[in-house]
């Protein structure tokens, strides 16, 4: 456990609202003083390489380890046959018991897909492990494989929303836009690799992982290797960033226990770059048709979504592209359909802003076209069809500022002066052009628990066993007792990452801050009261006989509500006194998720506004410049707010012009599973970006006001950076990423 702490304010010095805070696991990051997952050590470790198919569909018919077996410092070779029992998940609960890759490693000699484990070589060290993983030998009956990127199914669609007649209103409808967009496949590639290190005492794990969800993950262990949740201890103080790709348990998990509880030792298992392309999960290939009707003025008249995505041969995972459809824009005819495609390859999984993401590319790229066609501001359109209330619940929304973030992004990025015409903008001898994009992402809490402890040093500790990705989630904790018990951040000490802990949320769905608020403030009032009883009762203090209902707590001190702060005695004192190490309390959050009986529809909204430039002399595209707006309730630490929003900007840039993973159709691998090959966006392709937030706090998510704002800084970048690229080139992409060859291809019509 670490103390984190700042000098952003004098010592002692009681802050008295929220602001930006350093995150106070800084110094600890840049010193190297923060230990990640793959840096634990433990006595007698050992460590264990998997063997990977090297086919996309068959059957095992030989597996040979002898040489393996023999060779210097290795420990075991497991397989299917030898591992031990693993076995299977029930279905979840909430957000307890989730994994997207149902079936447990080795658990048959199918190969389903490229790079799935077929067994598991276990030595000494690394390179032994390594060495002699690379001379198990296996043999294969190949089964024919699919990994095509046309995705085409004859399942019945799955219905997700309806309401009045599409079908009939489109027909009918004056301007039509009918139009297919695709998303390509996706790998997550935090620079952490994913890893796994595993301790088996005789009765119980202690498990250090990558995981954006520790409660979740010891519950999944508890399931698939027979242990009792009590005797599986899962830690991840920090995390090496996830993107979502963490959220959710993976074979290399069990692999990694289950060796440790069959020899003796701890066991640590680290996933190959490579191999992170293949069974860690990825955002998987979208296609959605999209058509809108709308009447000459440009009002909606219909809406109709419909959309597929890959996964793999066992597992349902279905993206949820249309999760914004229903609430974005007012049409009193909509339907929004949705159907899986099994494909060779591992099972998909959660990437930032799932289901939204690529869901907002296509019809943000739709109202482009529909604006186009219409002859018509793409930001009037927009706001013609603005809904007064979430026409999919029939619901209130709990805080809506769509319009402001139009309005305020157009004024700071200068959209009076944009020409509509195709090309028609140059700059510096450049062709440039301008889009806009709107972008919304679902506010919710989870269940959360959290403790705060009044200490007799004067420290305050909070706990909870949620984790901080990389998000700020320690600074943010803090900053939430310093406000609300007025002693400055050098005195407060956040704990997390623990299944020992009070149970925290997951690390997803923008959800953690949010979901943590009620339950640390009821926490740290908990605490309060335990203190004023033990002030009312302790002799010798001035509080002696005092009824807690009297007594208040500011700036740390202990007084009379009648009297001054200044006439109270810090709270240290009066436990000091009494003789008690602490005054504890508990609190915790409900969860909003799948209320039925909610009574408004909380999201966060915001708009994209993009800039790129085009010279065509050679092939060069950039995106240039982005400004950002979002409405994301009351942000209680804007720096770490805005570094959010930049980085899903910058992830927004490579999904719009390079990120891809290609699976080779003949050999079933995915081609580029490595850095060098798979392009992201590097400092150089990088635009200037600026955020600005609107601060209207959600009370009906909790008390704050506050929602998160991790997803919704990715959602509509790519329809605006090619929205903007038709307005630079005349050409219409829609299907990323964006390629030179389209833009030197022919340009399209749409008029």
């Amino acid at each position: 456990m670490s103390t984190f702490s700042t000098t952003a304010l004098p010592l002692n010095t009681p802050p008295k609202t929220m602001g930006k805070l350093p995150r106070v696991d800084g110094p600890l990051k840049v010193t190297g003083a923060a230990m990640y997952s793959s840096d634990y050590n433990l006595p007698g470790m050992l460590y264990a390489v998997p063997v990977c198919a090297t086919v996309p569909s068959g059957k095992i018919t030989a597996l040979d380890a002898s040489v393996a077996e023999k060779m210097p410092g290795v420990k075991a070779v497991y397989s299917h046959g030898n591992i031990g029992n693993l076995y299977r998940a029930a279905p979840p609960s909430g957000f307890i018991g989730i994994l997207d890759e149902q079936r447990p490693p080795l658990e048959d000699e199918v190969v389903r897909y490229y790079g799935q484990y077929v067994a598991v070589v276990v030595a000494q060290t690394f390179e032994q492990a390594t060495a002699a993983a690379d001379k198990v030998k296996v043999t294969y009956s190949k089964t024919d494989h699919n990994v095509s990127d046309k995705l085409k199914t004859d399942e019945k669609p799955k219905v997700d929303f309806h309401r009045g007649d599409p079908d009939a209103a489109f027909a009918s409808a004056a301007v039509k836009i009918d139009e297919t967009y695709a998303t390509p496949t996706e790998t997550h590639n935090p620079i952490e690799l994913h890893a796994s290190v595993a301790s088996w005492d005789g009765q119980g794990f202690t498990v250090y992982e990558t995981t954006q969800a520790v409660m979740n993950h010891r519950n999944v262990m508890s399931q698939m290797l027979g242990v009792p949740e009590e005797n599986i201890r899962v830690i991840s103080r920090f995390l090496g960033s996830g993107f979502g790709g963490k959220l959710w348990p993976w074979p290399h998990t069990f692999l990694a226990a289950s060796a440790s509880r069959n020899l003796g030792r701890p066991v640590k298992l680290v996933v190959a770059r490579s191999t992170m392309f293949e069974s860690v999960g990825h955002r998987p290939r979208t296609q959605q048709r999209f058509r809108l009707g709308a009447n000459a003025d440009g009002k909606l008249v219909a809406l109709i979504h419909d959309s597929l995505n890959h996964t793999s041969i066992l597992d349902d995972y279905s993206e949820g592209c249309s999760e914004a459809t229903p609430y974005s824009y007012s049409t009193p005819n909509l339907r929004a359909t949705s159907a899986i495609v099994r494909r060779n390859v591992g099972t998909p999984t959660s990437m930032r802003g799932p289901g939204a993401v690529p869901g907002l590319f296509a019809m943000e790229s739709a109202m482009d076209e529909l604006a186009i066609r219409l002859k018509m501001d793409p930001i009037k359109l927009r706001l013609m069809n603005e809904p007064e209330k979430d026409e999919g619940l029939n619901l209130p929304f709990s805080s809506r500022h769509f319009v402001e973030c139009l309005n305020t992004g157009a004024e700071k990025f200068g959209w009076a002066k944009r020409t509509p015409g195709v090309g028609s903008m140059k700059k510096d001898g450049l062709t440039i052009g301008w889009g806009v994009a709107g972008c919304s992402w679902i506010a919710e809490r989870t269940e959360a628990q959290a403790a705060v402890d009044l200490m007799q040093t004067g420290m305050v500790r909070v706990s909870t066993a949620t984790q901080d990705i990389g998000t700020g989630t320690y600074t943010a904790l803090s900053q939430m007792a310093s406000t609300k018990l007025g002693i400055p951040h050098d005195r407060i000490e956040v704990v997390l990452g623990d299944t020992r802990l009070p149970a925290g949320p997951i690390s997803g769905g923008s959800w953690a801050t949010a979901s943590l608020v009620p339950a640390v403030m009821e926490a740290i009032e908990k605490a309060k009261g335990t203190l004023f009883a033990v002030a009312g009762s302790a002799k010798g203090t001035q509080f002696d006989g005092a009824k807690p209902d009297a007594l208040a707590f500011t700036d740390g001190r202990v007084h009379l509500k009648d009297k001054s702060p200044d006439t109270g005695v810090p709270f240290e004192e009066i436990l000091n006194k009494a003789n008690i190490r602490v005054a504890s309390g508990q609190g915790s959050s409900k969860g909003t998720f799948g209320d039925p009986n909610k009574k408004f529809s909380t999201h966060s909204f915001g708009a994209q506004f993009a800039e790129v430039t085009w010279q065509p002399e050679t092939a060069r595209l950039r995106v240039s410049r982005v400004v950002t707006v979002i409405d994301g309730g009351h942000i209680i630490n804007p720096k770490p707010a805005q570094n959010q929003i930049e980085g899903a900007v910058v992830m927004g840039v490579g999904m719009a012009i390079f990120e891809e993973t290609h699976y080779d159709p003949k050999f079933g691998l995915p081609l580029n599973n490595n850095l060098a090959d798979y392009m992201v966006t590097t400092n150089a392709d990088s635009p200037a970006i600026d955020v600005t937030f609107l601060d209207y706090p959600d009370k009906v998510l909790n008390e704050l006001g506050a929602r998160g704002v991790g997803e919704i800084g990715l959602a509509g970048i790519a329809a605006a950076i090619t929205n903007a690229v038709y307005h630079a080139t005349g050409v219409r992409v829609r299907e990323l990423p964006v390629r030179i060859e389209d833009l030197l291809g022919p340009k399209m019509d749409v008029a």
